[in-house]
């Protein structure tokens, strides 16, 4: 099984669910009360997050902390993960409704047998990516042939660059800290570009270069996913949930994120003011939401496509890591909820 997520320099040492009420006036965006609101009271829906709460889950605290998903039906629960979150086995035994996931690794494990369904998109890239000191000669990913990258075992990514560039690179399993990296001006590390880069200059050190999976033309989504079963029983909540979760994340990137950064402190109090405005801005910045391609904006917010899933299928398959022909895309995706 791939772990999805990467490290961080100041984990939560405690994993609270929060449930926040929230005051927010009705608008066009809102969504329609679901049939049953109005007989059995709001749904109650379980969100999994696949870490601990961070900016990077700013629009999912926004919609919830401004009672975006109340006013769309929903009683939602948020729920914090983190290494051993175990997200797709919880959304396959149904200890979850919808969680937060990576696609290339949910890929994997749909192949598995797993029951999950990919519904629609927190990120249009993946922010994961190798991260390398500012002193290190290495600027293109050419450069990186013969070097060390502290990164996670398996990591999907690396394959891909070792076969699109012919090079060979040497892992060293993560341990969960930047402590090597700062130390080192060779250091090369996986890491997340919302995240790492902050703390390693709060820690003392030169802030590093990115080099980010999209730029190699590994674009995978950090996706929402359900259970098959859910799905077919529950299609009017999926997309309550969805539209409000739309309307949060735009609310949270272009107004005022003081509700989810609130929020977020509650749920994690390693979220300080800066690091949160940090993180938020580097999410506007490189356009993660909105997207990076021709058609990006705010209506883009949550959008996936079948062009993409098979770029990623094919990809997967070439690297021999998915047996060809396994899956098909309208097996492992729809947008049949998404607003």
């Amino acid at each position: 099984m791939y772990f999805t997520r990467q490290i961080r320099l100041f984990p939560a040492l405690g994993l609270a669910a929060l449930l926040l009420g929230g005051c927010a006036k009705k608008s066009s965006e809102s969504e329609v009360t679901p049939p049953h609101a109005a007989t059995s009271g709001p749904f109650k829906l379980t969100f999994q997050l696949d870490w601990i709460a961070e900016p990077e889950h700013g629009g999912f605290y926004q919609a919830l902390a401004r009672g975006f998903y109340r006013e769309a039906g929903l009683d939602v629960t948020i729920v914090p993960g983190g290494p051993s979150a175990a997200v797709k086995e919880k959304i396959a035994n149904g200890q979850a409704d919808v969680a937060q996931a990576d696609s290339t690794s949910t890929l994997t494990q749909q192949a598995e047998g797993l029951p999950l369904l990919q519904i629609g998109a927190v990120f249009q890239d993946d922010p994961s990516g190798l991260l390398v000191n500012a002193d290190s000669p290495v600027r293109r990913f050419e450069d990186l042939q013969g070097k060390t990258i502290i990164a996670r075992v398996g990591w999907p990514f690396l394959a891909f660059l070792e076969q699109k560039y012919a090079i060979k690179v040497n892992v060293v399993p993560q341990n969960f800290s930047v402590a090597a990296f700062l130390g080192d001006k060779e250091a090369i590390q996986q890491g997340y570009s919302i995240a790492e880069p902050y703390h390693i200059v709060r820690a003392g050190g030169k802030a590093p270069r990115f080099l980010s999976t999209w730029d190699a033309g590994f674009r995978a989504y950090a996706v929402l996913i359900t259970n098959r079963k859910f799905a077919r029983e529950h299609p009017a909540e999926l997309r309550s949930f969805l539209r409000a979760s739309q309307r949060g994340w735009r609310d949270y990137l272009e107004g005022d994120p003081a509700p989810a950064h609130a929020a977020l402190k509650v749920a994690n109090e390693n979220n300080t003011d800066d690091f949160m405005a940090a993180s938020r801005q580097l999410i506007i910045t490189n356009r993660l939401v909105t997207g990076r391609d021709a058609d990006s904006g705010p209506a883009q917010i949550g959008r996936i496509s079948r062009e993409r899933f098979q770029t990623q299928i094919t990809q997967l398959e070439t690297l021999g890591l998915l047996p060809k022909g396994k899956i098909k895309v309208d097996e492992v995706m729809t947008t049949d909820f998404l607003p």
